[in-house]
């Protein structure tokens, strides 16, 4: 059974205030890393703790810039400049100053999130920006801003050794926003886990490519009755900007 648009559009949206929690937790849960452990890898990636972060940071920067021109871009992101600090490192416009240590590194962390919970809360819901996987709208953003927040925070507490279960209905929201043919009759955070690549479910292999459907959830409805078929993950990873998926083992 998956996650139908029905059932997306019967979940509450969306919203900044989600955002704001989904950062707050994961910097409180951040802040118990001891700080000789920043340089370990971070889970499954090939990026170390210190890289996630300021890669999530920029997650968070990156979406909220989207929604900033009074005319979002539809075409392509805001032209900001993406570089890597080392060969194989994550692609950002966001770095923190490593003279800061990790308590300036959650800073990033923290003020990137609220650009992102005041863009969400301020920007007309009928705007429109681009992502690389489709237009989306305010809500769509919060809610991608949130999958990156909950499932880097996994990639971290594998690597810093820190438990994080974030909430089940919060899991649960971003599911139905955008994964709606994601199983429905599975744990909310195992599911979204599932479905970016990080575990498997029962009777669901671990996925090795997949995508995330931002698309508005009025348009949604719409193509969900025209085109009835379940979509499915796809091939992809939910980074932004493009660049070499987060799933590399």
């Amino acid at each position: 059974m998956s996650r139908s648009a029905d059932v997306g559009l019967s979940q509450p949206p969306v919203t900044a205030d989600d955002v704001d929690l989904a950062v707050q937790l994961a910097v409180a849960v951040l802040r118990e890393a001891p700080p000789a452990a920043w340089e370990g890898k971070a889970g499954s990636l090939e990026w170390d703790c210190w890289e996630t972060v300021e890669h999530l940071s920029d997650d968070l920067f990156a979406y909220a810039a989207q929604l900033g021109p009074k005319i979002p871009p539809l075409d392509g992101e805001v032209p900001f400049v993406w570089e890597s600090r080392r060969l194989g490192g994550p692609a950002n416009a966001i770095h923190a100053n490593r003279e800061a240590g990790p308590v300036g590194l959650l800073q990033v962390l923290e003020a990137s999130g609220a650009l992102l919970v005041a863009m969400v809360r301020t920007t007309p819901p009928q705007s429109r920006a681009h992502h690389v996987f489709g237009v989306s709208d305010p809500e769509g953003f919060a809610a991608m801003g949130i999958v990156e927040t909950l499932v880097h925070t996994h990639d971290l507490a594998q690597g810093l050794d820190l438990a994080w279960n974030p909430p089940a209905d919060l899991c649960s929201r971003v599911l139905a926003r955008l994964f709606p043919d994601a199983p429905s009759s599975t744990d909310p955070w195992s599911t979204l886990l599932w479905a970016t690549g990080r575990t498997e479910l029962p009777g669901h292999p671990r996925l090795t490519t997949w995508r995330w459907d931002g698309t508005p959830r009025a348009q949604a409805q719409v193509e969900a009755l025209v085109h009835p078929t379940e979509r499915g993950p796809a091939a992809g990873s939910g980074a932004y900007p493009p660049q070499q998926s987060d799933l590399d083992p």
